[in-house]
């Protein structure tokens, strides 16, 4: 179900909630940190009509608007998650791929550090570190496991990928 704040923050702006618009938010909102091609595929569930260039508009616009936010958590696609839910860093496991999400907070001192000696002001919310999630890290000390052993944990996020 299609959020009445999403209709009138379009509307506030001058903007229509299309039925385009609406499937590609409540896409976004389920799989959450998704890759256009994840939404185009959610989409078309629903409307089988619509392409990728619709899914990549309709993106661009809703991230200008403060709808949407995109992260780089890989080579590839940006993954898109809803921006009202989601101040977070991007955590990602290079074994099982498992995002997980940390508060921007824990990077403020790396912030500061970055504003002290380069004058530089960061974007967190764009931040992804790669690594091993602490089951893939347990797993790979205690079997000698290989890459993909992990699986995600009840209540971490995943990429909609894995």
């Amino acid at each position: 179900m299609v959020s009445t704040d999403w209709q009138e923050d379009l509307r506030n702006r001058g903007y229509r909630l299309t039925p385009q618009r609406q499937l590609v938010l409540e896409a976004v909102d389920r799989l959450d940190h998704s890759t256009p091609e994840d939404i185009l595929t959610e989409v078309r569930k629903t409307a089988g009509g619509v392409n990728i260039s619709t899914v990549y508009r309709t993106l661009e616009l809703l991230e200008e608007l403060g709808l949407v936010s995109h992260a780089h958590i890989g080579h590839g696609a940006p993954t898109y998650h809803l921006a009202e839910r989601h101040d977070h860093l991007h955590l990602m496991c290079r074994d099982c791929e498992r995002v997980i999400e940390a508060e921007l907070s824990l990077a403020e001192p790396f912030a500061e550090a970055l504003r002290e000696r380069f004058g530089f002001e960061t974007d967190l919310r764009h931040f992804a570190i790669f690594g091993r999630c602490g089951s893939c890290a347990a797993r790979a000390e205690g079997a000698g496991a290989g890459p993909g052993a992990g699986g995600p944990e009840a209540g971490e996020a995943t990429n909609g990928t894995s």
